[in-house]
């Protein structure tokens, strides 16, 4: 068994490519869908929470206190759309695509998923979502605010620190 494997901590993989974070602070693969925090272009202190869900590519997207976004009528907004760009340069095209079981044929970019995507007339996801993801996001900004270290921070041991002897 590989040492990793024996571990009680997980791997952290690298992004695809740096990214900025101004525009999309949060993105994430989860819960079965993409989903991420996304700045509002004309108002500084306004946030989006966007998502497409995984195989219907049914999309979100409100204010982190669920006001319903303006763009999002019919099809993507920006928001969606940024939030798909930063996905490709968090996780890569390849994974974003296998993960929300989108068939672009090797398509290698934000633009061709997203086409794909939107060729199929996604509908509006009636599941809101914006509150659970928001809420992660925020907890995401208190680590960010913890001193650098190596000693395991409590809310993350979720086993005893003691090992099950063999008896």
């Amino acid at each position: 068994m590989p040492e990793w494997e024996r571990s009680s901590t997980a791997r952290v993989l690298a992004p695809a490519r740096p990214r900025k974070l101004a525009k999309v602070p949060f993105v994430e693969l989860a819960d079965g869908r993409l989903q991420g925090v996304v700045s509002s272009g004309s108002d500084i202190g306004r946030v989006y929470v966007s998502s497409i869900a995984a195989g219907t590519y049914a999309y979100a997207c409100s204010t982190n206190n669920n006001r319903p976004c303006g763009g999002a009528r019919g099809s993507f907004c920006n928001h969606i759309r940024a939030l798909v760009t930063e996905a490709v340069l968090q996780y890569g095209a390849e994974r974003v695509a296998r993960y929300l079981r989108v068939d672009a044929d090797g398509a290698a970019d934000a633009g061709a998923l997203t086409a794909v995507m939107t060729g199929t007339n996604p509908a509006p996801d009636p599941a809101k979502a914006a509150a659970a993801v928001f809420s992660r996001f925020l907890r995401h900004l208190a680590y960010l605010e913890l001193a650098p270290t190596t000693a395991p921070l409590p809310e993350m041991q979720w086993f005893p620190p003691t090992r099950a002897e063999a008896a």
